[in-house]
């Protein structure tokens, strides 16, 4: 039963200690047992599900208590490991790191705590000794309510050095369920936003996670870490699963006349991989047929288009491919100018505009776009100003920045949201059926933007 199911969480002191490596080896050497593995990250990272997926064949979800609220992780969790046999959840940043100056809200730790998960905790072991004894300690007693259930050893240099670290964590009573040694072939290759997605990479994103598979089945005790996960027991709290066909009374719009099952096209493929799996359940279950298109690739949207959903991703690195793709720019003009409902988040915003650095792109927007030197990261609260496709003027939500670019001007003579923090600014677009921001939303946080969406379909 999903209220039951074995689960652990895998976590780290902190960024670059080998998380993403060891959760991603676990899901695929313990799928290569045969069994049924149910895919989680915790915050907003659309990269690392990617490679949970490939491991898996599941899709990956995210559990961010800062977009969906901490009521929603119990109930997301239960909807992504439904049918699973065990399920394996990936931190974010240090274990006990949140959203800044909000406590620890959106951190591993809470995230364990809902879900009353015990704790791997993946250590970085290349510059130290003993005291990886004080630093798992530490670790261990911060917060009596996160049991952290032992430690899996990452770039071990010898056989040496595993004694000393192993003799060390004795002292404290911590189990060692794993020692990992220092490899290069498992490395997944960056740049400007993290690592290289899997759409980028295909067979060489597989070999990857095949040798992920492999290090975590050689070096760590994979019986140990399966036992520890079934010690986890029934899901605190009792919520039922998110679904994504039933959401409170006060989201759902009344329903018009009009085309019975509208078709929504999806972006997707290499230049737009940042989309939550529930956004397009959330559509499907509204009534659309969601169809994925690739605008490097396809000419054309798909046959009978209503509505468009353009998500985050790399736009930016495909830029002259984007551009040359001149049949499809004009399609998706010719779509917004007629007044169908269009939704684009960040990259979908950047496609959008009249230009990327000087390339021509959709020409939707009077606006231009161009690659910047400072990131702009961060969690946002955000309000609707009037009234778009996607929400009611007043309708408040929040959302996720994270990109290297800069759109002039920032924001429409509509903006699509006021923003409160890190300062009080207006931000994005909406002009006729199109909503277009820097910020990426979780939908599942408010099931109504989807279904009014939909319903914009239907009668546009």
């Amino acid at each position: 039963m999903v209220s039951s199911v074995p689960r652990l969480v895998v976590a780290a002191p902190a960024s670059g200690s080998g998380k993403t490596t060891v959760a991603t080896g676990l899901m695929a050497a313990l799928a290569a047992r045969g069994l049924a593995v149910s895919p989680h990250k915790v915050g907003p990272d659309y990269i690392d599900p990617g490679y949970h997926a490939l491991a898996t064949g599941r899709a990956g979800r995210n559990l961010d208590a800062y977009l969906c609220g901490p009521e929603l992780i119990g109930p997301l969790f239960r909807h992504g490991a439904d049918g699973c046999d065990i399920a394996v959840v990936e931190g974010v940043m240090g274990l006990y790191d949140g959203a800044a100056g909000e406590g620890e809200l959106a951190s591993t730790a809470q995230v364990a705590k809902v879900l009353g998960a015990p704790v791997v905790l993946v250590v970085d072991a290349s510059a130290q000794s003993r005291s990886v004894a004080a630093l798992v300690h530490g670790f261990v007693s911060w917060d009596p309510e996160v049991r952290v259930g032992g430690v899996i050893l990452n770039k071990v240099g010898s056989d040496r050095h595993e004694g000393l670290l192993r003799e060390a964590l004795e002292s404290v009573g911590v189990p060692v369920f794993g020692v990992l040694r220092r490899a290069d072939r498992v490395g997944v290759p960056s740049r400007h936003l993290g690592l290289v997605p899997v759409a980028e990479r295909g067979s060489a994103a597989v070999d990857a996670v095949a040798a992920m598979g492999a290090l975590v089945s050689q070096g760590c005790d994979l019986d140990a870490l399966v036992a520890l996960a079934r010690s986890a027991g029934t899901l605190p709290g009792g919520p039922a699963p998110w679904t994504p066909g039933e959401s409170p009374a006060r989201d759902h719009p009344a329903r018009s006349s009009g085309k019975p099952r509208p078709r929504v096209a999806l972006a997707g493929g290499a230049a737009f991989t940042f989309s939550y799996a529930e956004h397009a359940e959330l559509l499907a279950a509204a009534g659309a047929e969601v169809v994925v298109f690739d605008p490097r690739r396809d000419e054309h949207l798909p046959d009978g288009t209503d509505g468009l959903v353009i998500g985050g991703g790399f736009p930016e690195v495909y830029a002259e491919e984007l551009s040359a793709n001149e049949p499809l720019r004009k399609a998706v003009a010719h779509l917004a100018g007629r007044g169908a409902p269009v939704a684009a988040e960040c990259a979908g915003l950047l496609y959008l505009c009249r230009e990327l650095d000087g390339l021509p792109m959709c020409g939707v927007l009077d606006a231009s776009a161009r690659m910047a030197e400072r990131l702009t990261l961060g969690y946002r609260d955000a309000v609707a100003v009037g009234d778009s496709a996607l929400a009611a003027a007043g309708t408040r939500m929040r959302g996720h920045e994270f990109h290297r670019t800069v759109v002039e001007p920032g924001a429409g003579a509509a903006p699509a949201w006021g923003v409160r923090a890190p300062e009080r600014r207006l931000e994005g677009f909406v002009q006729r059926g199109v909503h277009a921001s820097y910020l990426h939303t979780h939908w599942a946080s408010r099931p109504g933007v989807a279904r009014r969406f939909v319903e914009r379909c239907r009668t546009s």
